[in-house]
């Protein structure tokens, strides 16, 4: 325990959150004890009360003081938020009827500047300085909008007291639509992935894919993929994904043949894939829920297919480059058998079908991980009751609270900052006509806009979360997307898609930065490795926007399914020729024949059908030649490992293997 949230900090977050979800679950299931009721605002305010606050008490002022003593200002300012937000909260209903918003009482003027002010220092403290410069920027906006000598970005202006009140007490700016979907949807299923981590769901999905694909080859990088994948999805951050799993997943890599690169790029790929996984996903697919006006199980159907073809194309890629290199998997005694896996761990599973059965069923985002929290809350006290062991019970208790108050905490932090974008556009009345300009820019080009959306979601995701992103370019971007006849949720998720994509592209590539930290390994290069892997993810977008088929939108069960068919082939396809080995024939390819691959990959995910089969038929054929006709050759002479070694590795964190560049594998 650091010095900072020491036991009693740890108190004061636990019963913050405890007040904070019990308002949530009155909010979700309309308890309304003794006719208590909440008016939306007032409901925010308190859910800013409960969580904002934590975000000053888990989140110091700079890094380098994360290991000191909690110091006073950080205790006050806490204070200050709940008790601001606390005032704001109880006068929630007079806000509205008395018009607060544009013409506020002293008291409440001056609790709308400190509102805004402490918003943009949470900000700063869980998403960083450059999206909170952007968010301040935008939040001062209203001051000079009508000065603007760009006629699409010249809006009404507002003076700085009229401003800070509609910031804090309009509906459209810290209340906007971000903070709505934080407060209604997020609160649950943020507590749902604390929970599978709280409950052993992460060792229960690393055992499982072990048991199913470690015997293959290459076996440990599959593993790290679907292990990193599942808590990417559980985190919903690519960057902490990787700093928790990574330590035990690249130095089994490594140990496996695998080189320090290598490893490093799978294991950022598959952490940054975890974040666009249903039926989790990340901050950003819940804003979605607004935005686009569908309930979030829809959403999640519509990333299926494209989170499956990401995942396909690096499980491709790793079975390529293992029979390249004569890579085997490990020893069947040495693995965990998959029945017993599935025997301990089915209340994990059982989990994420009923979260998903209940989205789709009983179609109610904002209840349904209530129901699979209790279920995996009185799973895990059950065990330790049959085990005699019920004196665990309190540690679980109190250590899921704590990590589900730091983690609500951290994501209202980021999108109550994140309002102030929303705000200072809407009250100006830009956001309304920035779409249409844009359409007029472009000429109506459709992939002239989106090649602008991608490079737009690229840059401004190296420096914002994607969440900042998402909320931005949601109001800019995908609005002149869907005026041009692109469906409204392949619109949003194209910005998503691109918006992450930064997190393994140079020059800043934060996954693989931090992966190649624990690989030892040459950052910049690392993440070259990592964006040929992740190559799906640059692809795809393009892919489902022209065929939104890939989404499960817009066509039949039959469109949808031979559409998908001819998806997985194209990325095979892809994966092969980046490879430079083409799976099923066990053969290299020559550089000529890549290259026709590649092309005729991209021709079958194309949205003809006539493109598709021309790209199958250029596929079999290069298939062919490379079977016959190349001289490529065979896989390199198989290698030798300590497999014991390497199930330790799988199992166990092991510095001593992170701190070596290469594996350094004997030939039989």
């Amino acid at each position: 325990m650091s010095q900072r949230v020491n036991r009693g900090t740890k108190v004061v977050v636990i019963v913050l959150t405890v007040a904070g979800v019990l308002i949530a679950l009155n909010q979700a299931f309309f308890w309304n004890p003794g006719g208590f009721s909440l008016m939306q605002n007032s409901y925010l305010y308190y859910i800013l009360a409960c969580f904002l606050p934590i975000v000053f008490l888990c989140y110091p002022i700079a890094k380098s003081l994360e290991d000191k003593p909690l110091p006073f200002y950080d205790s006050a300012l806490a204070a200050l938020v709940f008790a601001t937000c606390a005032y704001l909260g109880y006068n929630g209903e007079t806000i509205i009827t008395m018009g607060w918003d544009y013409s506020a009482p002293t008291l409440a003027t001056v609790a709308s500047f400190v509102l805004w002010a402490t918003v943009l220092e949470g900000l700063r403290r869980t998403a960083g300085l450059v999206v909170t410069i952007i968010a301040l920027l935008f939040s001062l906006y209203p001051l000079f909008a009508a000065s603007i000598p760009i006629s699409f970005m010249r809006g009404l202006s507002f003076d700085l007291k009229t401003t800070a009140q509609i910031h804090a007490l309009g509906a459209d700016s810290i209340l906007g639509l971000p903070l709505q979907v934080g407060g209604s949807i997020l609160v649950g299923f943020l507590m749902f992935g604390v929970a599978l981590q709280r409950t052993g769901g992460a060792g229960f999905f690393f055992d499982l894919a072990q048991a199913a694909f470690g015997r293959f080859r290459g076996g440990s990088a599959k593993v790290s993929v679907i292990s990193s994948g599942f808590m990417g999805m559980m985190s919903g951050s690519a960057v902490s994904n990787v700093l928790t799993t990574g330590p035990m997943t690249i130095p089994a890599m490594k140990r496996s043949g695998f080189s320090g690169k290598y490893s490093a790029g799978i294991e950022a790929t598959a952490s940054t894939g975890g974040t666009i996984t249903p039926p989790i996903m990340g901050t950003a697919a819940f804003l979605m829920v607004s935005f686009v006006g569908v309930p979030y199980a829809e959403i999640a159907l519509a990333a299926a297919i494209p989170a499956a073809l990401y995942f396909l194309g690096i499980f491709v890629q790793i079975d390529a480059y293992s029979a390249k290199s004569g890579l085997r998997g490990l020893q069947q005694s040495l693995l965990p058998r998959i029945g017993r896996v599935l025997l301990t761990g089915w209340p994990y599973l059982a989990a994420l079908v009923g979260l998903i059965a209940i989205l789709m069923v009983y179609q109610n985002e904002v209840q349904a991980p209530y129901f699979v929290i209790a279920f995996l809350l009185f799973v895990e006290i059950v065990k330790f009751a049959l085990s005699h062991d019920l004196r665990k019970t309190p540690g679980l208790i109190y250590e899921f609270l704590f990590s589900s108050g730091k983690t609500i905490g951290e994501i209202i932090g980021i999108i109550a900052g994140v309002g102030l974008i929303v705000g200072g556009l809407s009250m100006t009345g830009v956001s309304l006509s920035l779409a249409r300009e844009l359409v007029a820019a472009v000429g109506g080009s459709m992939i002239l806009i989106l090649i602008a959306g991608a490079i737009t979601s690229f840059v401004l995701g190296m420096g914002m979360t994607v969440s900042a992103v998402y909320v931005f370019l949601a109001i800019v971007m995908a609005p002149a997307l869907v005026q041009l006849g692109i469906n409204p949720i392949a619109a949003h998720l194209f910005v998503i898609y691109w918006a992450t994509v930064s997190y393994i592209t140079p020059p800043v590539a934060l996954a693989s930065f931090a992966a190649a930290n624990i690989a030892k390994t040459p950052p910049m290069s690392t993440s070259l490795i990592a964006m040929r892997l992740g190559a799906v993810k640059y692809i795809i977008p393009f892919a489902f926007v022209f065929n939104p088929a890939l989404l499960a939108q817009d066509a039949s069960g039959l469109e949808i399914a031979y559409t998908f068919v001819f998806a997985i082939i194209g990325v095979f396809f892809l994966g092969c020729a980046f490879e430079g080995w083409f799976i099923g024939v066990e053969r290299r390819m020559h550089a000529i024949t890549r290259v026709v691959l590649a092309a005729a990959g991209l021709a079958s995910l194309a949205p003809e059908l006539v493109s598709s089969l021309t790209g199958l038929a250029v596929g079999a054929a290069v298939m062919v030649l490379t079977r016959f006709v190349n001289a490529g050759g065979a896989p390199s002479e198989a290698v030798s490992f300590d497999d014991t070694q390497v199930a330790e590795a799988l199992s166990h964190p092991d510095d001593d293997l992170a701190e070596t560049d290469e594996a350094k594998p004997q030939p039989i």
